[in-house]
This record gives structure tokens, C-alpha cells and sequence, in this order.
């Protein structure tokens, strides 16, 4: 069974903007996952936008494209799981990731 693809975005005062998910990114909500993330980079003001991975359960190439095509606008937060998966699609050399 899959994770439900939960996304939250916000921008605290001191701090760059922030897009959360939580669940699996695959190919079936992947439009919706790019979507949030174009969504949140036009509210982020030209500043880079954090993307909080490290409730993401499960990462497909489908996501990584999202990820990919938003390379020069964004920072990636990945837990002990995906950091390997970003590290070998080659995400982590274009890509600040924490």
C-alpha cells in the first residue's frame, strides 16, 4: 500500500521558504509534487526554496524529474533514506543537500 502524498508550504520570518512532503513521490502524484514546487518557488520571491524530503518514504524517477527541472531554484533536506538516491542520480551535484 502506498503513502499518501501530503505537501505544506510556508515561509517563516528569517528563513527561506519552505515546501514539506511527507508520503511517496511517484509517477501517480508527481504533476502534483512539480506543481507544489513551482507553486512555492513563484511565492518564494527569486530566493532558493528549501524542499523538506526527510518524510518521503519513497522516491521515482518521476519525482527526481520534478526535482531535476527545478535544480537552480532549490536546496534539498533528505533523511538517511533518499540521500544515497540523490547522490547516485547525480541530484547531489547540482544541489545543496542537508
Amino acid at each position: 500500500m502506498t503513502t499518501a502524498l501530503t505537501l505544506t508550504s510556508g515561509h517563516r520570518a528569517g528563513s527561506a521558504p519552505t515546501l514539506i512532503a511527507a508520503g511517496e513521490i511517484d509517477m501517480s502524484n508527481a504533476e502534483t509534487f512539480a506543481a507544489a514546487l513551482a507553486e512555492a518557488l513563484a511565492g518564494a520571491g527569486g530566493t532558493t526554496l528549501v524542499v523538506d524530503l526527510t518524510a518521503v518514504e519513497y522516491l521515482d524517477s518521476a519525482g527526481l524529474a520534478a526535482l531535476f527541472a527545478n535544480a537552480d531554484h532549490i536546496e534539498v533536506v533528505a533523511g538517511p533514506l533518499l540521500g544515497p538516491l540523490l547522490t547516485v542520480s547525480g541530484l547531489a551535484d547540482l544541489i545543496t543537500v542537508r
